[in-house]
């Protein structure tokens, strides 16, 4: 059987993109794009995701609520509508009003609601400042070590040692009131009720035991980023310790930074809670989730919407940002989906 020239012409396979309506243009892709890809198929991820957001706005909008009159932190109230008596005490409690959706303090009668909002601000913020310094620090010696190697590496292993060996609870708990006299007497400013000196002191504690762990992540990360050529040209090219560090090693580092700290913040809102139950931290009348659900505890079975609202703000914060560490991890990972 012969082929004629018209016969190839009719059974050549058409070019890719010509008779099926398809386009040959092929678009590129950043690994940022990629991993948000990834990041928004996880629909758990996502809902972690719009539930941090909401936080986030909490904490903005709150303290501007409060300067607007619209949350009312400190006043007491005068709303006594549906109160019921605690048989222990003999005392008024406030139950759930539409003026006081979470009720009112006994005692005090400070809205509840205008409290846990303003908590959640206050404990954000000493979440958010120890997250981002313990990263600093750790990121910098991690780098430092991983790079330099030899005698500097050797100094900042032992440190590492040494700094985990120390147990960071007892340290709070025996350092806080002498550091905190000393940030008074060299000029830090009290703020109302001594929080600011108090929430700084949290800041610094949770980041001085904090660091070594990103510090021996980022290192076990440099030691493989240091034998890469675009390194290896930047030594040639007699760059400077400093340019290579943050021009060359630490833009690479973003993405077991970023799940990191997503990770850290929900360990130190819990931190800072457990150390409001532990009388140390940020006092009353200033309110953070943890000296507010620690105030609650005498009222579990009196009054349960008072313990229980700060407690589920608490555990909403963690299980929201330990998912969206979870879902960034998998994300950034490209590995994750094999």
């Amino acid at each position: 059987m012969s082929l004629t020239a018209s016969n190839l012409e009719s059974n050549a396979v058409p070019p890719l993109g010509e008779g099926d309506g398809s386009s040959t243009e092929v678009k590129s892709l950043s690994p940022l794009r990629l991993a948000w890809n990834r990041f928004r198929k996880d629909k758990l991820s996502m809902l972690a995701l719009g539930i941090t957001i909401l936080f986030i706005v909490v904490a903005i909008a709150s303290p501007i609520l409060v300067f607007l009159g619209v949350l009312n932190t400190g006043v007491p109230s005068s709303d006594k509508q549906g109160d019921v008596i605690d048989l222990l005490t003999g005392q008024p409690l406030s139950g759930p009003t539409f003026a006081h959706p979470f009720g009112v303090e006994p005692f005090t009668g400070r809205d509840i609601f205008s409290r846990v909002m303003l908590g959640a601000t206050i404990s954000l913020t000493i979440a958010l400042t120890g997250a981002l310094l313990t990263v600093l620090v750790g990121t910098v010696l991690g780098i430092i070590a991983g790079f330099s190697g030899g005698l500097v590496d050797g100094v900042v292993g032992r440190l590492i040692d040494l700094t985990l060996s120390f147990p960071s609870t007892l340290m709070l708990l025996a350092l806080s009131a002498v550091v905190v006299d000393r940030m008074q007497d060299i000029g830090i400013p009290n703020g109302p009720n001594g929080a600011f000196v108090n929430g700084l002191y949290i800041v610094l504690v949770l980041s001085l035991f904090g660091w070594p762990p990103v510090a021996r992540l980022i290192r076990g990360q440099v030691l493989s980023l240091r034998e890469r050529e675009y390194v290896d040209a930047a030594v040639l090219m007699g760059s400077s310790r400093a340019r290579i560090y943050f021009k060359e090693i630490l833009p690479n580092l973003w993405a077991p930074l970023l799940v990191y700290f997503t990770l850290l913040m929900p360990a130190y809102v819990s931190a800072e809670a457990a150390l409001s139950y532990l009388s140390v931290g940020i006092k009353n009348p200033t309110p953070t989730l943890g000296n507010v659900l620690n105030a609650a505890l005498p009222y579990v079975q009196s009054e349960p919407l008072y313990f229980f609202a700060p407690a589920i703000f608490i555990a909403a914060i963690v299980v929201s940002f330990n998912l969206l560490g979870d879902g960034a991890r998998d994300a950034l990972d490209p590995r994750s989906g094999r």
